[in-house]
């Protein structure tokens, strides 16, 4: 009877391995005394234990994301530059998310993890909107943060004159699917 009710409780919940779909997109946005910026990337790779009841997403074990910074363009070379050399893309060569906790039901939960920025840890909390088609789990969501949290000593340009705000915006939108 125990191995019954055992096996009656796998098939009804079950931990799904889980992998970051192509071109996830992710996106830091920010400003400065001259103009508004943004970075994008498209390239990132990540996974995770889903769980997964029925054919219905009910949360995670386990999740982690990570990018290389140099993957972050804005369209400006200069930019760029300027960007890589904050985050000290030579030493520091991946951002990171690894999630430690997903609470909420429906579209709606808060994530709570690590980002690893520059070579900094620090604790997240944010808002993630989960969706789901077929067998494929979506997440979008947003986080706000400073530079000078992860030990970012704002770029500035053309001697000092442009200087670049320290409140930064993470977006995301990325999708997971089942690794088979």
């Amino acid at each position: 009877m125990v191995i019954i009710l055992i096996s009656v409780q796998w098939s009804v919940e079950a931990q799904v391995k889980y992998i970051l779909a192509p071109s996830p997109e992710l996106k830091v946005e920010g400003g400065s005394s001259l103009h508004d910026w943004d970075m994008t990337s498209n390239a990132a790779k990540g996974e995770g234990q889903f769980i997964i009841e029925g054919n219905q997403f009910k949360g995670i074990r386990s999740l982690q994301v990570s990018m290389e910074a140099e993957s972050l363009k804005s369209g400006t070379k200069g930019l760029d530059a300027n960007a890589y050399k904050a985050l000290d893309t030579k030493k520091n060569k991946e951002v990171k998310f690894t999630l430690k906790e997903l609470t909420g039901s429906g579209n709606s939960y808060q994530a709570k993890g690590d980002f690893t920025i520059a070579g900094v840890t620090k604790p997240a909390s944010f808002p993630v909107k989960v969706t789901q088609n077929g067998n494929r789990v979506t997440f979008e969501g947003s986080y706000n943060t400073k530079l000078t949290d992860y030990s970012i000593d704002p770029p500035t340009a053309l001697l000092g004159t442009v200087k670049t705000r320290d409140e930064i915006t993470i977006k995301f939108k990325t999708t997971f699917q089942p690794n088979n």
